[in-house]
């Protein structure tokens, strides 16, 4: 073999190895934001799962602290009629009618709801609300991580240009959370609640 030959053929073979190494390079670059780009969207879809967590969670738990905060009222209101009924009574027979009513009420909400609870009800309803906010926080934190790892990767100079060669320009730059006006993104008004 002439000297000529050889050198060719190592240019010819430098030249394939390189295209090799730059195709191998282009793939990785092409599934690295094909990975990325499905990471950010679980995120969002994360940020959307909160969301519909609190819409489920919250009208629940307002609905049973105002049921059981209307049920103490009601108890609250008999067993204060019936001591009213004590306090006006102005011959033994309606001192004793009316320490039948007490009784009468007192027993009545004692079998109905034994245990008073709306103060531990309204603790858990804070609980709750502040647990799910966090969470929301959270998940709106991580997507805001998985957009900013996307975007730095294909604004990358020469990813940039191995993504534009090997797609056809699916892979855009995202935008991280942004506080918007729609429903599903505010906090319920839990104080509106309780007056419906």
């Amino acid at each position: 073999m002439n000297k000529t030959l050889i050198v060719v053929l190592a240019i010819l073979g430098v030249i394939v190895l390189g295209g090799i190494g730059f195709f191998r390079w282009g793939a990785g670059v092409y599934d690295r934001a094909v990975s990325l780009d499905e990471d950010s969207k679980k995120a969002w879809s994360n940020v959307q799962s909160a969301y519909q967590r609190r819409a489920d969670l919250v009208p629940e738990l307002v609905a049973t602290v105002k049921a059981s905060a209307e049920n103490e009222k009601t108890i609250l209101t008999q067993v204060t009629q019936a001591r009213a009924g004590i306090v006006g009574a102005k011959t033994p027979e309606d001192l004793t009618l009316a320490g039948k009513k007490i009784n009468t009420a007192i027993n009545l909400a004692f079998e109905a709801y034994p245990e008073i609870r709306s103060t531990a009800n309204f603790a858990t309803l804070q609980s709750q609300l502040e647990g799910t906010e966090n969470r929301i926080k959270v998940e709106r934190d991580n997507y805001n991580a998985a957009v900013a790892e996307y975007n730095k990767h294909i604004r990358g100079f020469f990813k940039r240009w191995a993504l534009s060669m090997f797609s056809d320009g699916e892979f855009q730059m995202k935008q991280g959370f942004e506080a918007v006006s729609e429903n599903a993104d505010q906090a319920p008004d839990v104080n509106k609640m309780f007056k419906e």
